[in-house]
């Protein structure tokens, strides 16, 4: 069993070292380095990946020790039978973390149902300190919602399915 951190791990630890003021942290495990160097603008974060088994015999654990972001599942979005063609899906265009609502005490931008039209922010993806509002390309109906609030995303993972009717 690798003890390896995940990505929600990492990021609260890049926030609580740029809240400590410490202007750099290494923390080293069995599988990767983690070297933090906060700076004015924000944390700066280096992750290096150690392998320490020859990659020829031992494809499984060689993979098993990067630790992956956690993916949302695009296959069948909708129900049986139901044709999704013409639905569009809005995708993120950075890796972050994903807010749902504009502060903790506001409502959600967007539920499933809500008319959304081009240029309405659907969402906020917070990357290193920096909230970037999330604009519809399109005019439509939210039909489902593929990302749970707070979670981290990767680039061009699909966020929310559209009715561009």
């Amino acid at each position: 069993m690798s003890n390896s951190m995940d990505i929600r791990e990492i990021q609260n630890l890049i926030k609580f070292v740029a809240k400590s003021g410490a202007t750099e942290v290494k923390l080293e495990m069995d599988d990767f380095k983690i070297t933090i160097k906060t700076t004015n603008e924000g944390a700066e974060t280096t992750t290096t990946y150690v392998q320490q088994v020859p990659v020829s015999n031992a494809l499984p654990q060689a993979q098993a020790a990067q630790p992956v972001a956690p993916t949302t599942p695009v296959t069948p979005v909708a129900k049986e039978g139901e044709d999704t063609s013409k639905f569009v899906v809005i995708k993120s265009p950075i890796i972050g973390t994903l807010y749902r609502k504009p502060a903790p005490d506001k409502p959600v931008f967007v539920e499933v149902g809500s008319t959304i039209s081009k240029g309405d922010v659907v969402c906020v993806i917070e990357a290193m300190k920096l909230f970037n509002e999330i604009e519809s390309e399109i005019s439509g109906k939210i039909v489902k919602i593929l990302v749970d609030d707070s979670s981290p995303v990767e680039f061009d993972q699909p966020l929310f399915l559209v009715d561009p009717s």
